[in-house]
């Protein structure tokens, strides 16, 4: 275990997120399925995107990390190789659901397991459709890891989500390059869309129409070489350090700003925010540009609907900036925040009301009315972005703040003290 002691600081700097979580996750496992050899360069080398690259090793597949370039020669559909033992994903939820939709391709069995927080995370929404392409799952009640898969002929389906998730999403498709025929995703809400993206680039055609995603298999994708952008998810935590302090400025280089995930940017500015984007371009089907934050005051808003899957890891970000925004801040329609690494919900009112703030558990969200954050002890409940978003509440504190077993915070963001302590000098 280890603690992190966060003084009040008003942050100055420029910084370069790390690399993208889910674009890199995906650069291995969509590479592992190519043919040919794809290169990811400014790969993220962080403890849940090892495990993907560990867990294809597992399956047969050559990969190769040299400093934070990702090497992978790719097996093509259906080239797995049987594994000698149980596929550990750790604390990885894109790992265990993607790596689902793979070997649904596959007529060998493979077992899934990952730590105690993956072991309590919900698998039946992505075991029931692929269940319903062809594949055989079995599970602990039926709905949690370990995961037995065994894999074999693929039917196309049309599903409909229940719940916008760019995993289950993701792993339908994936599936579907195995199946003979169109294989549709109906999605209540947009998700994100880094899979389409790379299927795309990797010569795979991709449908949308409205809330419809479709690929037709068989089809099967070429390597690629790309560059993994910066972050958003981690850079939400600067974002809101220096957005919620007057008198800082933060400049974040090179951070992918996919439109199906910047609702983060929006609702900051509709707190009152200034932002700036500059320098927008695109890498590897990725948009990507210059985040430029300048403090001031902020004031609470309602965050509900269409923008929660834009948003749905940067709302315990969210929640610290509403703490000292002026007037009251909703969430809602976020009822996915229970079963991520924590329930969230729970966690972060459990970590507000202890620094002083004034907030309340909704079934689907959460309340906080805002103002001032005191200072106290948090805990982060085994959960990276809980560790970080109670950080920057430090630096937005009184008194300053003690963030109780922060070792999570390696499954995403090693280097987040280094990068924090940069920015607001210590």
């Amino acid at each position: 275990m280890s603690d992190l002691v966060i003084r009040p600081a008003r942050p100055h700097g420029r910084l370069r997120p790390p690399p993208d979580k889910s674009v890199s996750h995906r650069a291995a496992l969509l590479g592992a399925i190519a043919s040919g050899t794809t290169t990811a360069r400014k790969f993220l080398i962080a403890a849940d995107t090892l495990s993907t690259v560990r867990c294809l090793r597992a399956l047969g597949v050559e990969a190769a990390l040299e400093g934070d370039t990702l090497t992978v020669r790719g097996r093509r559909i259906q080239g797995f190789l049987p594994p000698e033992g149980v596929l550990d994903v750790g604390n990885s939820g894109t790992t265990i659901r993607l790596l689902c939709g793979l070997l649904s391709q596959h007529p060998f069995e493979a077992c899934l397991d990952g730590d105690d927080s993956i072991r309590r995370r919900p698998m039946d929404r992505v075991i029931r459709p692929l269940r319903e392409m062809g594949a055989w799952f079995e599970a602990r009640r039926d709905r949690f890891a370990p995961l037995r898969v065994r894999g074999g002929p693929l039917r196309p389906i049309r599903y409909l989500l229940p719940v916008a998730s760019a995993q289950v999403k993701s792993a339908i498709l994936l599936a579907g390059l195995a199946a003979e025929g169109k294989t549709t995703v109906i999605e209540p809400q947009t998700s994100r869309d880094h899979t389409e993206r790379l299927l795309r680039a990797m010569g795979v055609p991709v449908e949308k129409d409205g809330q419809e995603v479709s690929v037709v298999g068989p089809a099967q994708p070429r390597a690629v070489d790309l560059t993994v952008p910066g972050d958003l998810s981690s850079a939400a935590f600067f974002l809101v350090a220096a957005a919620a302090r007057p008198g800082s400025e933060v400049v974040i280089e090179d951070v992918g700003l996919n439109p199906t995930r910047t609702g983060i940017l929006e609702v900051l500015t509709a707190m009152g925010a200034h932002l700036e984007i500059t320098d927008l371009r695109e890498e590897g089907g990725e948009p990507v540009g210059t985040v430029v934050v300048r403090g001031g005051e902020l004031r609470g808003v309602e965050i509900r609907g269409e923008i929660i899957p834009r948003l749905i890891d940067e709302i315990p970000a969210l929640a610290v900036a509403a703490a000292v925004a002026e007037g009251e801040t909703v969430i809602r329609d976020a009822a996915e925040l229970r079963v991520k690494e924590s329930d969230r919900v729970r966690a972060l009112v459990s970590n507000l009301r202890a620094l002083g703030v004034q907030a309340e558990e909704l079934p689907d969200g959460l309340r906080i009315r805002g103002g001032r954050i005191r200072g106290g002890v948090v805990h982060s409940f085994g959960d990276h972005r809980i560790a970080m978003a109670f950080a920057v509440a430090g630096l937005l504190s009184e008194e300053g703040t003690v963030v109780r077993d922060t070792a999570c915070i390696a499954t995403s963001f090693p280097e987040f003290e280094r990068v924090l302590g940069s920015l607001c000098g210590t």
